[in-house]
């Protein structure tokens, strides 16, 4: 039979080695609360995100582009 202070020496080793796993799986959970919280907060607050504000841009370049080319097509030829 183990002594006492034994079993409690290998407990404390084992919570220590699991100790990593249980930190790093915290750490990911307050780490996708925190992204859910600042998604929910900007919506709230009606601003956009990079990702659409550059989805946008593109959008709006590409429209330029089309009307650049509607005007030269349209323009009378001398």
């Amino acid at each position: 039979m183990a002594a006492p202070a034994d079993e409690i020496l290998r407990a404390i080793e084992e919570l220590l080695a699991e100790l990593p796993a249980r930190v790093r799986g915290s750490r990911e959970r307050v780490g996708e609360r925190t992204a859910e919280t600042l998604r929910a907060l900007v919506h709230e607050l009606g601003l956009v995100t990079r990702e659409e504000f550059d989805e946008l841009e593109l959008r709006v370049a590409q429209l330029e582009h089309r009307l650049r080319l509607l005007e030269q097509n349209s323009a009378p030829r001398v």
